[in-house]
């Protein structure tokens, strides 16, 4: 006897419905590893030296060795055994060498230039290589493109303030935990700042909204969140007052950061109607009256996310070295570590879909609709 009935003890499977799930989005839903073709900061130029460093970009492993004034990037495995030659030794000038056999590559082209334990003749010499990787140094960070055929320029995949500007950096970077599209709509989403930043250190002396009604933008390569609406306060029924004034916070900026009486003429410049903006491949922009944070959410494999923080200034001179000062006695703790923290602990907890939208996530599904627009090329993802 058969039946269709549910069995005692077992719960019957959920049914979702439209927008519960990513299906609606499948070019983003199949981007667990980010997007090909475009150029990637991964480490600072400073924490590459002549021994191989290994870093794991977009899925894929890669050595980067540093000769002289360049850095170079070789996929990370010999093809020999498979060892990586992140653990190679560095025998020869323009070289690295398995550290196994002594399969020796040249680091521009990757070609197998010697076998050190085959002798000089070895028949196999000349007939391997290992992939390269093209590599860029800017702002002193390294610069890694992940594509086929040659690459388009670096500043393709910069905010072009960062291009025309003479400018200062405070920067910060870390592998956390998350897959990196969890990172970028949190950076983009609309709702989370005001309840979960309200403790925040770097918010101790500003009030936060407790609501907005906002939209989305587009302006050139940005998607820009416009508020139009700001409220301090709401009256929830049945639960009482929502607010985070208190005596000693003081409101906080306008509505756009070219508002601002003293806002810097780079910035008043960008006529940005929001602070917050996001682009292609997975770039955060947050502008204020006088400076601009940026942030790269940079796939590392399906569960952790390079998160690459810049602080910049667009000034010279004496006003540079103060703020670079203030950057490290301060701001990178207070901004770049503890409030973005706070970010960090949900991504690395969140776990959507299923989801239930809600009125503010009209940032994350503007997200979504751009990377399915933009048609990307989504970095191949084997469970």
């Amino acid at each position: 006897m058969t039946t269709n009935a549910t069995s005692p003890g077992r719960a019957r499977p959920e049914r979702r419905r439209p927008g519960q799930d990513w299906s609606s989005w499948p070019t983003y839903e199949s981007a667990v590893l980010g997007f090909r073709d475009h150029w990637y900061p991964v480490l600072w130029t400073e924490q590459v030296g002549r021994k191989p460093v290994a870093v794991t970009l977009l899925g894929e492993k890669i050595a980067l060795v540093r000769e002289g004034d360049e850095i170079h990037a070789l996929h990370d495995r010999c093809p020999h055994r498979g060892v990586p030659l992140s653990l190679g030794r560095r025998q020869f000038p323009g070289t690295v060498s398995c550290p196994y056999h002594g399969w020796t590559y040249d680091l521009k082209d990757g070609n197998l230039c010697g076998v050190l334990t085959d002798g000089p003749d070895s028949p196999i010499k000349g007939r391997v290589k290992v992939r390269t990787y093209p590599v860029r140094q800017r702002f002193g960070l390294v610069w890694v493109y992940i594509g086929d055929g040659d690459p388009h320029p670096l500043d393709d995949d910069l905010p072009e303030e960062l291009r025309r500007n003479a400018l200062v950096i405070g920067g910060r970077t870390d592998i956390r935990k998350g897959n990196w599209r969890f990172a970028a709509e949190n950076g983009f989403d609309e709702g989370h700042a005001k309840y979960l930043h309200n403790t925040a250190l770097w918010r101790l002396f500003k009030v936060m909204p407790a609501w907005n009604k906002t939209r989305i933008v587009e302006r050139g390569e940005w998607l820009v969140r416009v508020q139009d609406e700001v409220h301090w306060e709401a009256d929830m029924p049945g639960l009482g007052l929502w607010t985070n004034k208190r005596w000693w916070k003081r409101m906080p900026l306008p509505d756009a950061p070219g508002k601002a009486q003293k806002a810097n003429p780079v910035i008043k410049g960008l006529d940005l109607p929001g602070f917050v903006s996001i682009r292609m491949p997975g770039i955060l922009r947050v502008a204020y009256p006088q400076f601009i944070h940026y942030e790269w959410y940079v796939p590392v494999d399906a569960d952790n996310v390079r998160y690459v923080q810049l602080m910049v200034r667009f000034e010279t001179g004496a006003r540079a070295g103060l703020f670079k000062l203030k950057y490290l006695a301060a701001v990178r703790w207070l901004f770049h570590g503890q409030f973005t923290a706070q970010d960090a602990w949900m991504v690395d907890v969140m776990d959507a879909p299923p989801e239930k939208l809600y009125r503010p996530d009209l940032s994350l599904t503007a997200w979504r609709r751009k990377v399915e627009q933009s048609r990307p090329n989504v970095q191949p993802y084997k469970r």
